[in-house]
């Protein structure tokens, strides 16, 4: 009885112990390839399917940045993790490679804020970045190659160390919130008080008669005239017996015409005769 509880406190100490190695591998792979804590494997793979306006919507709500449009800091902090993530989606990396990526951009800044020194946080950045060289166990790759490390040297040194200055003013200095705005009254002016517009205060029927074609408008007459009971064949006995009592009857507008033409001739006929014989007159009195 004895052996066998023997056996059984060995068998459990020994998945005691297997536990706890696992632990601890797992423990030191996250101290040498840290994870991103804010977001999951899965919802990076969310974010790879989206475009560039999609994930930055997401990162306003995973970072909490509510006032981006107005504030320079969280501006600059939304741009800096999509700007990363968006790199390295570009690159092709995996879940894993990608969350380290953030979590090393997130370290980085945050070194930054506590005000720690160019050097002593390029010093963080290259410990992080050749622990990743390095594999936790036999069984498994180490997390970036050669080539890797080396791309990720060259965007953080344009993206962040370039700038450094930048950054530590930016989370050093205060800066005070100024809302600028300008208040403009309309007055709205009420039409009755001016006078209307011309095709606004025409009466309709003039404006119908001066933009209606003349056969539209004789058109309109006649239709009126029998509408009213009126006879188009008496309005023109009428006129026929106006005109006879004008003297006009049996002439038309061609004979106006000519009448008018025979008696231009003349009188200009007439005189040019005069100026001609004064003009005579005057050259005999001249000499």
């Amino acid at each position: 009885m004895s052996a066998k509880v023997k056996q059984s406190n060995k068998s459990a100490d020994k998945n005691t112990n297997d536990r706890n190695d696992v632990a601890s591998k797992e423990n030191d792979a996250e101290k040498a390839n840290p994870q991103w804590k804010l977001i999951s494997h899965e919802q990076i793979n969310t974010l790879l399917d989206l475009t560039v306006e999609q994930v930055q919507f997401q990162f306003e709500e995973i970072l909490g940045l509510k006032n981006y449009q107005t504030c320079l800091k969280e501006a600059s902090l939304l741009d800096y993790f999509v700007s990363g993530f968006w790199w390295t989606r570009e690159m092709n990396y995996t879940c894993q490679q990608i969350s380290f990526i953030m979590a090393l951009l997130q370290l980085l800044l945050d070194n930054i804020k506590k005000q720690m020194p160019f050097v002593d946080n390029l010093n963080e950045f290259a410990k992080m970045i050749s622990g990743t060289r390095q594999s936790p166990s036999p069984e498994v790759d180490s997390l970036f190659d050669a080539e890797q490390a080396m791309s990720i040297t060259d965007y953080l040194k344009c993206s962040l160390f370039q700038n450094y200055q930048l950054y530590e003013f930016l989370f050093s200095q205060p800066r005070e919130e100024l809302l600028l705005g300008k208040k403009r009254t309309i007055e709205v002016i009420s039409s009755a008080d001016f006078v209307a517009p011309l095709e606004e205060g025409m009466n309709t029927d003039d404006y119908l008669h001066y933009m209606t074609p003349v056969e539209q408008q004789e058109e309109g007459q006649r239709t009126s005239q029998e509408e009213d009971g009126e006879v188009p064949g008496e309005t023109a006995l009428e006129q026929e017996q106006e005109n006879k009592a004008t003297g006009l009857e049996g002439y038309n507008v061609q004979d106006v015409k000519d009448v008018l033409g025979d008696m231009t001739k003349e009188m200009l006929g007439t005189l040019q005769v005069g100026f001609h014989d004064e003009s005579e007159s005057f050259k005999a009195f001249v000499v």
